[in-house]
């Protein structure tokens, strides 16, 4: 079949198939994201141009927002699909070098397809080409090589056949998923070449579901059966593999708490009895207590950042960890006796093997106790107030008035630390997106669109400070234009006041993050109108000044997104200094001249930094 390579490319893109999370034949790749500009208009736009019956091509404002969109459908998708995004050479590919950190921090997958400068080189220097002068064969696409999973540059049409497998291995791998990296130079995108007809069969991939190592099992069995206060932390990879029910009904055999990280949130009913609630930094006091109680860790799922173990202060010093985890690089951590293998097909030969052994009941039961205490605490901090609603109160009307089916997002700031210690998921899937892998200030925004994309059923609510809106908001008008609607509920607090918490809260004087601390020559300098700007964008457009005003709001924004098919804006101006603290320690660089230097080497002594076997 004779074709330019970007008609190859695309004919293959739309060849493969996924199978979903609830077993549905989908398309692997459901949507273009695309900016045009020298370097793929031609080529791979044209190619796009003549199959956009069969697949969409969405058009956005910011390369690192349709990238971020990208992350955001994959994820929404539970990983069993991939966005795909093409751009212009020079700055145009260099803005989503950052959604391919989000992307590669996440495991998830993501097609990146940047334009190059000419591998002919007879025009050079092309308009935005950099210029290298010590090796001609780099380009600013070498700067994504740090963030990729799989990197490769075309200088040849028939180089397709042998590097579309490894792309989309990595793409559909459940260890290895995260960003592809295909650098297309202009002049061999628009190269014709005989291709093999069976480049282009439909293909449907699988999830895999490597097995655990028999040995390897048998060790982690001994070690649970051998357990008095096990704990069950719940990850993402939990999620990917579709492994809740699975490992739910493991920890009611066996009577084991349950406490979930930031990637796995939701996975587990709120009002469970064994649920102990989210871990670490962002999570809750009461999971936080029952990890530094444990005697044993059974991580599924997880690669135990710094936010879900408090830098590796939460658990007890002489506790021992097992981890469950399809990826080795993360299961074999800090001394883990590792498991390699699947979630769901790991725990649930785990079930078979161990027996009736059960957790002690005392222990079990500390699980509802301590979230109890938890969730009364929670209830003060949404108790109504006067003035301007606190992050906790603006979650707690979101959570009130949300459905089971709907899914709610944040990403930077403080807000992670609101939704994820404070909400309390209704159903039994997975309905939460708190990107802080990377913690992207502006994947609010782009991220929700791409979920909004994804999700047939409920509605998106996106969370974000006012800082996030300002850093990227293009995409709102993607959205609104394309007919993708989701509500933003924009917390404006009137500057970085999460940072203002750090610097303050070590001793550093307040300086460059509230506004009220940054420099001006205005003696009045300007305010944003969010309300304005989200209007002019196409946003249906909410305002509220108290929690009351705030509850009546979100259920018309919620009307007006359905109704509309375009993202609705809820602003409320909310407190800047009332948090959710779970109690735990973070470990950051402070000045041995400021007053926070005390309190840190007093806690840095207790960070485990390798686990007994």
């Amino acid at each position: 079949m004779r074709l330019t390579t970007a008609q190859a490319l695309v004919a293959w893109l739309i060849a493969q198939r996924s199978e979903t999370l609830d077993g549905r034949e989908a398309p692997l790749f459901p949507a273009v994201f695309a900016i045009f500009g020298h370097g793929n208009v031609l080529g791979l736009g044209t190619a796009l141009h003549e199959r956009r019956a069969e697949l969409p091509v969405w058009r956005g404002h910011t390369e690192e927002g349709m990238a971020l969109a990208a992350v955001g459908y994959a994820k929404a998708a539970h990983r069993r699909q991939v966005g795909a995004v093409t751009s212009s050479i020079g700055p145009g590919a260099l803005n989503m070098v950052t959604a391919a950190g989000v992307a590669h921090a996440n495991r998830l997958p993501l097609l990146l397809l940047p334009g190059d400068t000419f591998t002919g080189r007879a025009p050079d220097p092309v308009l935005q080409q950099v210029e290298h002068f010590g090796d001609p064969t780099v380009t600013v696409n070498d700067a994504f090589r740090p963030v990729s999973r799989y990197f490769d540059r075309l200088t040849r049409p028939e180089q397709l056949i042998s590097t579309l497998p490894q792309a989309v291995g990595v793409l559909t791998d459940p260890a290895d998923a995260g960003p592809v990296v295909l650098a297309l130079p202009q002049d061999v995108q628009a190269e014709s070449y005989d291709f093999p007809d069976a480049l282009f069969e439909p293909v449907v991939h699988r999830l895999a579901r490597p097995r655990p190592d028999r040995r390897a099992l048998a060790d982690a069995v001994a070690a649970v059966r051998s357990a008095r206060r096990p704990l069950l932390v719940l990850g993402g990879g939990v999620r990917y593999s579709g492994a809740g029910a699975t490992v739910l009904e493991f920890a009611e055999r066996h009577g084991l708490p349950v406490v979930e990280t930031t990637a796995g949130r939701t996975l587990v009913p709120h009002e469970h009895p064994l649920f102990a609630g989210p871990l670490g930094i962002t999570g809750s006091a009461s999971a936080n207590a029952m990890a530094a109680e444990a005697d044993l860790i059974l991580a599924v799922g997880t690669r135990l950042q710094d936010f879900t173990t408090a830098s590796w202060t939460v658990f007890a010093p002489d506790v021992r960890l097992v981890t469950i985890n399809v990826a080795r690089f993360d299961a074999v951590k800090h001394g883990a006796r590792a498991v390699v293998g699947d979630a769901e097909a790991t725990v649930r030969e785990l079930a078979a093997q161990v027996g009736q052994w059960r957790a002690d009941p005392d222990w079990t039961a500390r699980a509802a106790e301590l979230r109890g205490s938890w969730d009364a605490r929670i209830d003060e901090l949404r108790a109504p107030t006067q003035g301007a609603p606190s992050y906790a109160q603006v979650v707690g009307a979101v959570n009130d008035l949300s459905e089971p089916s709907d899914y709610v997002m944040t990403a930077s700031g403080g807000l992670p630390g609101e939704l994820v210690g404070g909400w309390r998921a209704t159903g039994g899937a997975p309905t939460m997106d708190v990107e802080y892998g990377f913690s992207c200030m502006g994947y609010e925004l782009a991220g929700a669109w791409g979920a909004a994309m994804a999700r047939d059923e409920g509605v998106v609510t996106t969370l974000l400070g006012d800082g996030s809106y300002l850093m990227l908001n293009s995409e709102l008008f993607s959205a609104a234009f394309a007919g993708h609607p989701f509500i933003a509920v924009v917390c404006d607090n009137d500057g970085y006041a999460v940072i203002a918490r750090l610097q303050e809260g070590q001793g550093g004087e307040p300086f460059n993050n509230f506004y009220a601390d940054c420099h001006t020559t205005h003696e009045h300098p300007p305010r944003v109108d969010f309300a304005a700007h989200a209007a002019a964008l196409g946003c249906s457009v909410f305002t509220a000044s108290g929690l009351d005003e705030f509850r009546a709001a979100y259920p018309r924004a919620r009307a007006a997104a359905r109704a509309e098919r375009r993202p609705a804006v809820l602003v409320v101006r909310t407190q800047p200094s009332a948090w959710t603290d779970a109690g735990a320690w973070w470990e950051v660089g402070v000045p041995e001249h400021l007053p926070g230097r005390a309190a840190y080497d007093e806690t840095k002594p207790r960070q485990v930094r390798y686990l007994r076997p």
